[in-house]
């Protein structure tokens, strides 16, 4: 038996069971009883079935491989029998040492699972000295290895479960049902194997995409609350403007509604264009409140991702994991930062397109609770939108986000040294003023705005700290004035933003 392996074992003792006498012989050590093998059968005819209705299920075939495979043509190369192997693999490689009757629980479980093959309990004295073998562990040992799946995506490590929580399958319980029931015939069912299983199954949580963030609105929220944050951004003069005309055309809308006239179809879908760091989110995300308040929306939640929070990257995965972010909008605001880039097809492939047009769909068919928003650089959006008949359809309104202005530059500055208890000298603050002129006569398209101001703050508190450090008594006055000499030079700064060398 030195050069067989475990099904193979298997495979020839199922033919050689009506010979067998049931019973305990001599010499023969009982490491498998009759109603283990019982269990195991029943366990395993079960997961059999729930494995071949999985194989049906076209979006759990297809997620499932893909998380293992990029190239299309390889498609539904596994199914769900190797995919739950695979899954009883990883458990059980934590453990240092097995015992005989795991080993043979794990042979039997290989032996249905990749061969549809069954081992009756009449076999008992046979299936023991089978167990009891030397080279049993080494060869189902060997087999397992095998077994194991590689994913090609961090984090993906038991591709039953995570498959059916990221689909939102309703099969997903059923399938933590016979995991469990596997991992307790394999490892047992005392309180220390339950509580991991436990941990196991309920740590498995839906994983979000990458670059993505979720915004609620806060509670006792009021459209008074909404408009006054509005008020206290700084600029932006046309977007509050186009802001508060579209709340008075929602509220007449639905003292329409009240009064069963009849209404215009507005579209709540938006399209914000201009340049990074000046407000886009922010705005995004009190538009959602506002729709809900006015209720145009249900949950006011806003969902902010981008093109790598929608795309995955193989084919027929994009639609799935687009529609799973859509999933997670409904009620609220999608916002699709840089939304252009959807058209970029720099690696040769479609998926932009796919994401897309299940974008499209959804916005449909969920158009009386779904606000998509989207986003970027002006002339990139105008393109993007005219590029395909169903956006311009579906977005006919436009917010434009100019660049700010010296003044506002300055003010979005001061704004945070009031927020975080730093007060400007006016040395300091005539520097931050030639500062700003000068990014703002230098600005291009890709000039970062707020962002910009963000970063100089912090290399104005980092340049304070290196003085203040070297100071004797330091007082709270110190601890709290921004100087001429924290202030990097004007010119040092621009040549900073905008990448250019000293020698220019």
């Amino acid at each position: 038996m030195k050069n067989q392996n475990p099904i193979t074992f298997l495979q020839e003792y199922l033919l050689s069971l009506k010979n067998n006498i049931e019973g305990q012989a001599d010499g023969v050590q009982m490491i498998i009883k009759k109603e283990d093998i019982i269990a195991l059968k029943e366990s395993s005819a079960k997961l059999l079935s729930f494995c071949k209705e999985l194989n049906n299920d076209e979006q759990f075939v297809q997620y499932s491989n893909a998380l293992v495979n990029k190239d299309a043509t390889q498609k539904g190369l596994y199914k769900a029998e190797h995919f739950f192997l695979s899954d009883i693999v990883v458990l059980i490689e934590s453990k240092k040492e097995l015992t005989e009757k795991q080993w043979f629980a794990l042979a039997y479980y290989y032996d249905v699972l990749r061969n549809e093959k069954f081992v009756d309990e009449t076999a008992i004295n046979t299936l023991n000295r089978l167990a009891a073998s030397p080279d049993f562990k080494q060869n189902v040992q060997k087999l397992l290895l095998g077994s194991k799946i590689a994913a090609n995506q961090d984090g993906a490590q038991y591709f039953v479960v995570e498959t059916l929580i990221d689909t939102k399958n309703a099969k997903l319980d059923e399938a933590k049902k016979h995991f469990e029931n596997v991992c307790l015939n394999v490892l047992g069912s005392s309180p220390e194997i339950q509580t991991e299983i436990k941990k196991i199954l309920d740590t498995q949580q839906p994983k979000q995409p990458v670059n993505t963030a979720i915004s609620l609105p806060p509670e006792n929220d009021t459209l008074e609350k909404v408009m006054a944050e509005l008020e206290t951004l700084i600029g932006l003069d046309d977007v509050k403007n186009d802001i508060k005309e579209l709340i008075n055309l929602l509220e007449i809308q639905k003292k329409r509604n009240q009064e069963g006239l009849q209404n215009i179809d507005i579209a709540l879908h938006t399209v914000f264009l201009g340049p990074p760091g000046t407000g886009k989110t922010t705005v995004a995300r009190l538009l959602s409140r506002i729709f809900k308040l006015l209720g145009f929306l249900s949950a006011g939640q806003l969902y902010e991702t981008d093109r790598e929070g929608l795309i995955a990257g193989y084919v027929g995965q994009t639609a799935i994991k687009t529609d799973k972010v859509v999933d997670e909008s409904i009620g609220g605001v999608l916002f699709i930062d840089e939304a252009y880039s959807l058209n970029q097809n720099a690696m040769g492939s479609d998926y932009g397109a796919e994401a897309v047009n299940t974008i499209l769909k959804r916005m449909e068919d969920n158009r009386d609770n779904l606000a998509v928003v989207v986003a970027g650089y002006t002339e990139p959006m105008q393109l993007f939108i005219e590029s395909n008949p169903g956006l311009r359809s579906r977005f006919n309104r436009y917010f434009h986000f100019d660049h700010f202005k010296p003044k506002e530059l300055y003010a979005i500055f001061e704004a945070s040294c009031k927020r975080l208890d730093f007060v400007l000298t006016e040395d300091a603050i005539d520097k931050l003023q030639e500062t700003f002129e000068l990014l703002y006569e230098k600005k291009d398209e890709g000039f970062g705005n707020a962002r910009v101001v963000r970063n100089l703050f912090e290399k104005c508190v980092q340049n304070q700290a290196n003085r203040v450090i070297e100071i004797k008594v330091i007082t709270r006055d110190v601890l709290r004035a921004l100087t001429e000499e924290d202030i990097p030079e004007p010119k040092e700064t621009v040549q900073d933003v905008f990448y250019f060398s000293k020698e220019e």
